[in-house]
Order: structure tokens, then C-alpha cells, then sequence
């Protein structure tokens, strides 16, 4: 077989392939004996049909046929191979000649990894944000932690923001009650939001017994985003009676003796969670850094069907949401066309960003073990709220597996691109990433050496054990 390549663009390149007749024959008599075992023959059992019997009542084009629709895709991944280019997309193939007892040729256009000169990467800089926690921090993680224990009594008064209510819910349009959008005794915190629009104000002042009527939009059903009017009636108000921030409390709500210690644990806490979020922004920019100082060309096709997933998986989220797009533009400030600006920028970047990593990755020779592949996949079913071994089992049942190998991979690249970077903060501070912990600690390098250092002891006594254990019977023996 013989191939050549012709550049279309960076992005995309033509295949032209010549096969000789001869080449084809074991795809012949594949398809001699595929087509055997589906016709009846007199006189012949099913499979043992001879090749000039099936040319005779089938046809020796229908058997042509046959070998080409089986040697096509193993040509055309040979003359890929060939020619060392890696597919992005399923490709246009075109016969252009082919007869009996002569050679085939076709054709094949297809998207194509680009080639990319990564620059040198070693000491880019970026700057980020201070790890700063400020009393209101923790003072709101305090407040959070108290409501979880607060206990409700019911008042008689008007409710509150903050308060709780027990109320009922109709939504009419034209007069008709909405089927599905009524709700009774259910039980709802003033001002905290995510039901229907207008809600809250009308809640604000309603004490038990009294019934209001406000205009809204449903957020949910088939009548999405259609307007409504709804009537609201509270039978009770309740407020909440949160403990005191006290030693009773500290002890109650948490493995500490005193306030004092349970703050200082929520301030560590938090320093770690933003040490965390500062090394997320670490990533972003050095990455960002590193894409603008190459060019990547991008095959349109990957990018529109990125966009297309993109486009469905945010409709997704919304429809979850109870929200309309509109209502999510106008909740972003954004018109229409500047969302699908924003999103195109996002997937472009993201795209480039692939690219980019894979090349490294293939620079670095960057593997994966099966450790961190099952790692992985754990963290990304706890991610999805789905349980671990079933999510496992849906990967490999769909040929997942693969892009899991390569979000790992991707991720180690990154790894590599950042722990070689110089990243500070705004006060002009190291930022620590290379021993920063998945809970936001920082390891100190020594003693992990030390640790490891101690491991291999430990290996290496055990199998000097383990050998003398075994020398003994021959000794005695001797």
C-alpha cells in the first residue's frame, strides 16, 4: 500500500491511498465467507457455499463491496499511522478507482491534531491574589454554624426576613389553577430566595392567617417562564432562636472546649479552603500566560462540537434550576450575543489548552498508573454525587476510559507547568504549590523525604527478613 498526505491547513489534511488488488484478498475471502453464511444454496449447507457459486447467484460485486466496507477503516488507520497523524474527527472518504483484479484507491479528508511548538515554559510568571481571611469570614462561618443547631418557635407577629413560615401556594393563569404548581404546609425561610419571583416581598409582613396575591413567572413544567398569578397564604411564622456562641456551644457543636479554639479551627479552615482557591487562580494564569505566547490552530469542527455540548449541558443546568435563559442573561447582565461571545472565547481557550497540555504531556513522556486513574474516577463520581463503583462500571461500559486516562494526564502536565512557574501574591509572597495537600496544608519536602526514606527502610528490612526466613531450611539442611 502506498500513501501520501497533502496539508489542506494546519488543522486538516488528504490522505491519498493506493492498494494493490492483491493486498485485498484477505478481505475477500472475508467477505466470500461472511456472504456463505447468509445464503441458501441448494445443494450446499449455509457456510460452505464455494466463492464461484456466491459470484454466480450473488454477484462478484456485491462480494467486492462486501471487502472494501471491511478493509476501509484498516487502510485508513494504516495510511493514518504511516503518515503520523493523529484524527480529530470521523473523515470524508471518497473511492476515486477501483475494478476488479486492479488496484483501489480513495481518498480521505480529515481534522487533524495541529502541530505545536510549545516555548520553553520553565519560569513563567504570574501574580495572584493574597490568602486573606477577615473577621467577617469567620464571623459568617460562625453564624452558619449556629443556625445549623437554632431551634424555631412560633410568634405572633408579621413575618421577618429570616423568619420561617408554614404557607400554601396556587399558581392561576386565566383564572385556571396551574396543574403542579400548588404546594401546601410547606415550610419556607423569608428572604432566602430560589422559588418564585416576588415571593419574598409578598411573605415580608404576612402574619398567620393572612393571604396575599402577587404576579410571578413558573419556573418549572411546561408552562416555563409563562407569567402567573399566585396566591400565597401563611398559617404560621416562626423565628429562629439561635444558641449562644459559648463553651456549651463549642463543646455541642464541634470537638472543642472553648470558643476560642473553635474559632481559631474555622479561621484555619477557611485559610486552607482559600490557599486552595488561590492555587485553582495559580493555574488559570499561568496557564493563560503560557497560551498566549503560542499559537494553536483550532480545527472548527472540534470547537463547534464543544460548543454544541457546552450549549446542551447549560440548558440542562437550567431546566434544573427552574430557569430560563433569559432569566439567566438578565441574572448576568449579559444579551445574548455577548453569552455566546463569552462562551466561544471559553471554548476556544479551553481547546488550545488541550492541545497545549497533550503536547507537553508527550514532551515530558507523562504516564498514568492505575492508581491515579482510580483516584480519578473516584473523585470524579463524588464530584457527580454518583456512587463510585457504579460510575466505574458506566465508564468502562461506554468507552470512557480513555478520556479519563487523558484528563489525568492533562492534569500532570499542568502540574508540571505550574510547580515550574514563579507565582506570587499581590504583597510579592511565594505562592507554595508544589507541596500543597488536597486539603490546602502545606507538606514540608523534608519530611516526606524523610518518610519515604524511612518506607524504603522499612521494604528493605522486611526483605532482608524475609530472605533469612527463607535461607534457614537449606542451612539446616546443610
Amino acid at each position: 500500500m502506498k500513501s501520501a498526505v497533502e496539508t489542506l491547513s494546519p488543522t486538516r489534511a488528504k490522505l491519498t491511498v493506493e492498494v494493490p488488488f492483491e493486498e485485498l484478498k484477505p478481505s475477500l475471502d472475508a467477505a466470500y465467507k461472511k456472504i456463505a453464511q447468509q445464503v441458501n444454496v441448494p445443494g450446499f449447507r449455509r457456510g460452505k457455499v464455494p466463492p464461484m457459486v456466491i459470484d454466480r447467484q450473488v454477484g462478484r460485486a456485491a462480494v467486492l463491496d462486501e471487502a472494501i466496507n471491511e478493509a476501509l477503516p484498516k487502510l485508513y488507520v494504516e495510511a493514518l499511522q504511516s503518515n503520523n497523524l493523529e484524527p480529530l474527527a470521523q473523515p470524508e472518504i471518497d473511492i476515486t478507482k477501483f475494478e476488479d483484479n486492479q488496484a483501489l484507491e480513495f481518498t480521505a479528508e480529515v481534522d487533524v491534531r495541529p502541530e505545536i511548538s510549545v516555548p520553553e515554559y520553565t519560569g513563567i510568571e504570574a501574580t495572584v491574589d493574597d490568602v486573606e481571611v477577615t473577621d467577617q469570614d469567620v464571623e459568617d462561618q460562625l453564624q452558619a454554624l449556629r443556625e445549623r443547631f437554632a431551634s424555631l418557635s412560633e410568634v405572633d407577629r408579621a413575618a421577618a426576613g429570616g423568619d420561617f413560615v408554614v404557607m400554601d401556594l396556587t399558581a392561576r393563569q386565566d383564572g385556571q389553577v396551574v396543574e403542579g404548581a400548588e404546594v401546601a404546609e410547606m415550610s419556607y425561610q423569608v428572604g432566602k430566595g430560589g422559588m418564585l419571583e416576588g415571593l419574598d416581598e409578598a411573605l415580608t409582613g404576612m402574619s398567620a392567617g393572612d393571604v396575599r396575591t402577587f404576579s410571578s413567572q413558573l419556573v418549572g413544567g411546561d408552562l416555563l417562564g409563562q407569567p402567573v398569578e399566585v396566591e400565597v397564604s401563611v398559617s404560621s411564622v416562626k423565628e429562629q432562636d439561635l444558641p449562644e456562641l459559648d463553651e456549651d456551644f463549642a463543646q455541642t457543636a464541634s470537638e472543642f472546649d472553648t470558643v476560642e479554639e473553635l474559632t481559631e479551627d474555622v479561621r484555619t479552615r477557611l485559610a486552607r479552603g482559600k490557599r486552595l482557591e488561590q492555587a485553582a487562580a495559580a493555574r488559570d494564569a499561568v496557564l493563560e500566560k503560557l497560551l498566549d505566547s503560542v499559537d494553536v490552530p483550532l480545527p472548527e469542527s472540534v470547537v463547534e462540537t464543544e460548543l454544541t455540548a457546552r450549549r446542551e449541558q447549560m440548558e440542562q443546568q437550567l431546566a434544573f434550576a427552574g430557569m430560563t435563559m433569559q432569566q439567566y442573561l438578565d441574572s448576568e447582565e449579559q444579551t445574548i450575543d455577548e453569552f455566546e461571545a463569552d462562551l466561544e472565547k471559553r471554548v476556544r481557550d479551553a481547546v488550545a489548552a488541550q492541545f497545549v497540555l497533550d503536547q507537553i504531556a508527550k514532551q515530558e513522556e507523562i504516564g498514568v498508573n492505575e492508581g491515579e486513574l482510580q483516584q480519578h474516577l473516584i473523585q470524579r463520581a463524588q464530584q457527580s454525587g454518583q456512587n463510585p463503583q457504579e460510575f466505574i462500571q458506566h465508564m468502562l461500559e461506554h468507552n470512557h476510559i480513555p478520556e479519563m486516562v487523558s484528563e489525568v494526564v492533562r492534569g500532570k502536565a499542568l502540574a508540571t507547568i505550574v510547580e515550574a512557574a514563579k507565582v506570587t501574591d499581590e504583597s510579592g509572597n511565594h505562592v507554595e504549590l508544589a507541596n500543597l495537600q488536597p486539603d490546602g496544608t502545606i507538606a514540608d519536602p523534608a519530611a516526606q523525604a524523610d518518610d519515604a526514606a524511612s518506607a524504603e527502610g522499612a521494604e528493605s528490612a522486611e526483605s532482608d527478613r524475609t530472605a533469612g526466613e527463607t535461607d534457614e531450611p537449606a542451612d539446616a539442611q546443610a
